[in-house]
């Protein structure tokens, strides 16, 4: 931990709800899990003791990217070592699908596989390892049909797998007509692979009456509910599913648990013995989506200072064989098109390509990153056009401060009244000695011929909320024990971010008392029912709101008795530091919930919350889709070998705005995670298909993600001091996705460091992830383009 961090966590506990000195939010508990994760104690899915019977799972799957299949021949499978059943589509009692939006997802193929991957069938035996020897057993024979691999390709052939988006404002082809400057390109940005470290699992149990337990690592235990239901053709009161923690999530999920559910949920049913079904790494890999990639075809127009008057973007996402959630994905990708910048006249449309490939997911920042860095990748074009500094343009673009100019209002007609991206800018340009470090890269460079330093700094604007509506919207129950002891369930997920450590404090500090006496449970179905996803940011925004609203109705209650003991006004009692106090009187809280139980006053509640305000119109593509508006910025520096493409971190400045932070060490932790992570995203992490469509990085031996080497030495987190202007819990902030795109910095460090190849004269045709043979095709580029401008000369 730096120093700026412990100077943050010392100072930064801000008294809150009226409190005096007291307060439990704010605070920087460490997570509730903690010793329980370093001491590997913490209980995951695959860790819950086998109950007698237990069988194993694998999925048989298609080694083709587009067939049909003509036979199958299952002998060898079925009278493999270990084997108790084998299980196909004709086995399935109700409704083969596991699609979250759109019903185009089997859960089992029907005869037409479109990827290598698809699921075909089910092996169920008596351990684990004979499972997935036996699937490999299988003789298919296919007719292999076209397939489509890019979303080029699928735009080309208009392959989409639904219909294209468009939000226009203003005249974007009369700004044009009058803009004094143009550029335009294309851009192709990759997806990504969620690589949570605890893999698909789902392990179902069955229970009387056609009831079905599923322990599922899952971020959304009731959509897994909903598909389990609909598997087993049986109401949703019959099936519970559990999830106590994941080993992360990332958005991999939350829709795409649900084939490994229904699957495990289905042999379960068949066999009436429990079924685990868990995925190793490669076999996730080939059958899970991923982070959508996105191609760009754009052009902007722009006056001689570099304000851009005119912005018109095509983009193509791979979505994959199925619909899955591409549509919103699609739709914050063209929300966060703008970042900070406002844009008055604009044309942008976003196609999700149908492609012979893995159905893409949700992946942490949703769609907003490929929005934003768009955008980022103009700014920085305009700004080497003009031969000026990209913070400059940058600067000169942000939206207004409120009513400024008008500048204040998004493409999609929702008015910013928070914007304080003018001042966290200006604070990271001072604190990161941004100037400064220019000059001195500058002359670094002019003196290095082979090594060349770059720097960026880039900002961020995140929408918070979930862009369909009626998801904003969660529940909680709250349990006070007569001996002060309390216990929460919330309809959120825990995957390492914190919620429940966040929503404890919550409780906490509405009821006053230590942390230490609150105590969340696995999320379960059967105790908050119909929750939403726990992604979009929102998990304790919407889950913290719900649990303050339980602890707040049990706190009245406990006031109105502890002011009828003393003839007091339940007005005036005020819980803190584990007490009770009116006046003069005072009373341990334990003490009070004891008489209170004595005098049959109710100790359990329950709480909802929705987001207010929120309203969105999917076919004009106008509203208010977000309750508030998360900011930052960072600074990269880097250092690139010219002859060799690879590159280093050597120092990053991040400053974020968490709003009043419930736990600043949680936020900052998840800042930094997400910086790493979404510079993964965008230097080292490729995912490649072959010419037959089969993903060839598919385990950590062709797949990199960044480890400790890759984090920079010298790394700067800080959180920006605000408050939310929002209601929103305590006026704190989301920070699980809005921090990902912070390392833009790092991409455009990248790019920064090859265009000093040809003195910052020329922009490197870079794409995303900046590896390092595409940094050393880039650096070639300039090279050439240098070389013809002088010959030409």
């Amino acid at each position: 931990m730096n120093k700026q961090t412990e100077d943050f966590m010392k100072t930064n506990a801000p008294a809150q709800n009226g409190s005096a000195a007291w307060a439990e939010v704010g605070q920087s508990h460490p997570h509730e899990s903690a010793i329980l994760h370093v001491l590997g104690e913490a209980t995951y899915t695959d860790d819950i003791p086998e109950a007698q019977g237990t069988l194993h799972a694998a999925l048989g799957m298609s080694q083709k990217a587009h067939a049909r299949i003509r036979s199958i021949n299952l002998d060898a499978v079925r009278s493999a070592r270990g084997v108790v059943s084998v299980l196909t589509a004709a086995d399935i009692p109700g409704t083969n699908d596991c699609g979250p939006i759109i019903h185009d997802d089997p859960i089992l193929s029907e005869g037409l596989v479109e990827y290598v991957g698809q699921p075909i069938f089910v092996v169920i035996a008596d351990t684990h390892d004979n499972a997935r020897r036996a699937v490999r057993k299988v003789v298919i024979d296919y007719e292999e049909l076209p397939a489509i691999l890019t979303p080029q390709a699928a735009h080309a052939a208009k392959s989409y797998v639904l219909p294209p988006m468009r939000l226009t404002r203003g005249d974007a082809q009369k700004a044009f007509e009058t803009a004094p400057n143009r550029v335009s390109g294309q851009l192709y940005v990759g997806g990504q692979e969620q690589f949570y470290l605890e893999g698909q699992i789902s392990y179902a149990i069955p229970k009387e009456q056609n009831g079905m337990l599923v322990l599922c690592s899952t971020q959304h235990p009731t959509e897994m509910q909903h598909v389990v239901a609909h598997a087993l053709g049986v109401h949703s009161h019959n099936i519970v599913v559990e999830c106590r923690r994941m080993g992360g999530g990332f958005g991999g999920k939350e829709s795409q648990s649900a084939l490994w559910a229904a699957v495990a949920a289905i042999s379960a049913a068949k066999l009436k013995r429990p079924v685990k079904l868990r995925a190793d790494r490669d076999d996730d890999m080939m059958v899970t989506g991923k982070r959508h990639c996105f191609h760009y075809d754009y052009e902007v127009g722009y006056d001689d200072t570099g304000r851009i008057v005119a912005a018109r973007v095509e983009m193509v996402s791979r979505a994959g064989f199925s619909t899955d959630l591409s549509a919103p994905v699609a739709t914050r990708a063209v929300c966060h098109f703008d970042n900070t910048y406002y844009l008055s006249d604009v044309d942008i449309k976003a196609m999700c390509g149908k492609t012979n490939t893995q159905s893409n997911t949700a992946f942490r920042g949703f769609g907003g990153p490929q929005g934003a860095i768009a955008i980022e990748y103009i700014v920085d074009e305009i700004a080497r056009n003009l031969g000026r500094d990209a913070l400059d343009i940058r600067k000169l673009n942000f939206y207004g401060r409120n009513d400024e100019e008008g500048r204040n209002v998004t493409q999609y007609g929702q008015k910013i009244v928070d914007n304080v991206i003018h001042e966290l800018v200006a604070e990271l340009e001072a604190t990161s000695e941004y100037r400064q470090r220019r000059a001195a890269v500058e002359a670094f460079n002019a003196s290095s011929p082979v090594l060349k330093k770059g720097l960026a700094l880039t900002p961020v604007k995140f929408g918070i909320a979930f862009n369909v509506t009626h998801f904003n919207q969660a529940g909680a129950l709250v349990h006070v024990y007569t001996d002060g002891s309390v216990l929460v369930n919330h309809g959120g997920t825990e995957m390492g971010q914190g919620i429940n450590t966040k929503v404890a404090q919550v409780v906490a500090h509405e009821l006053g008392i230590p942390l230490e006496l609150v105590r969340v449970t696995a999320t379960d179905t059967s105790k908050v029912a119909n929750t939403s996803a726990t992604a979009a940011s929102t998990g304790a925004d919407l889950n913290g709101k719900a649990a303050q609203n339980a602890a707040h109705t049990i706190r009245q209650r406990l006031a109105e008795f502890f002011a009828k003991l003393h003839n007091g006004d339940a007005k005036e009692v005020t819980f803190s530091a584990g007490a009770v106090h009116l006046g003069e009187h005072s009373l341990p809280f334990g003490e009070l919930t004891q008489k209170a139980y004595l005098s049959r006053v109710q100790l359990w509640s329950d709480g909802f919350y929705a987001t207010p305000g929120l309203h969105w119109d999917p076919k004009t593509m106008n509203g208010r889709p977000f309750s508030y508006f998360a900011y930052g910025a960072s600074v990269s520096e880097v250092v690139v070998d010219t002859f060799t493409g690879e590159w280093k971190l050597l120092r990053a400045d991040a400053l974020y705005d968490a709003g009043q932070s419930l736990n600043p060490a949680l936020d900052i932790g998840q800042v930094e995670g997400a910086f790493i992570q979404g510079m993964g995203w965008l230097t080292t992490e490729e995912l490649w298909w072959n010419k037959d469509g089969k993903l060839m990085t598919h385990a950590p031996s062709t797949y990199k993600i960044p480890g400790i080497s890759d984090c920079p030495q010298d790394f700067r987190v800080k959180l920006f001091k605000n408050r939310n202007v929002e209601d929103s819990i305590h006026r704190s902030k989301a920070v699980g996705e809005p921090p990902l795109l912070l390392p833009f910095s790092v991409f455009f460090a990248i790019r920064d460091a090859v265009a000093s190849v040809g003195g910052n004269r020329f922009n490197p045709p870079l794409n995303a992830p900046a590896t390092s043979e595409a940094i050393l095709k880039s650096v070639d580029a300039v090279r050439a383009l240098a070389a013809a401008k002088s010959n030409a000369a």
